[in-house]
């Protein structure tokens, strides 16, 4: 009796533990906060360039700013639940997001900085920061 009690005891805790690792939601994908987003932007952009504490005082607030908008617009188109968010206006939000982020990092940086940014650096962001593998295998 005692030893069945283990097993189960057992189970239950493996069940825990690989269901918590799983993270929540949305296949195991958990959405970074925007203060997580700015703050990758903020270190990627200070590794690079080194801009000053007042510009990033500013870009911070800009960026954080958008990334809660663009929060609360995703949280709004997805409300009525998974099958309701059309694909293609999902997508068109992305990229005006995408496009205001570029507007306001473009703001802050010279124009041969915002081509590093777009060509080098923020590439590595969308697919986590490099490395990991042979992804490109056809």
């Amino acid at each position: 009796m005692q030893q069945r009690f283990l097993i189960m005891l057992a189970l239950v805790m493996g069940a825990t533990t690989i269901a918590s690792a799983q993270g929540g939601g949305g296949g195991g994908f958990q959405r970074r906060t925007p203060e997580e987003r700015t703050a990758a932007i903020h270190f990627k952009l200070d590794s690079a360039f080194k801009l000053e504490a007042k510009t990033f005082a500013i870009l911070d607030s800009a960026l954080n700013t958008l990334h809660r908008n663009q929060d609360k617009k995703m949280q709004e188109m997805m409300a009525g639940g998974p099958g309701t968010v059309d694909r293609e206006t999902m997508m068109a939000e992305r990229q005006k997001w995408d496009n205001a982020k570029n507007d306001i990092i473009k703001a802050v940086l010279t124009e041969e900085q915002f081509k590093i940014w777009k060509d080098s650096i923020e590439p590595t962001m969308r697919r986590g920061g490099g490395g990991g593998g042979n992804r490109n295998t056809n």
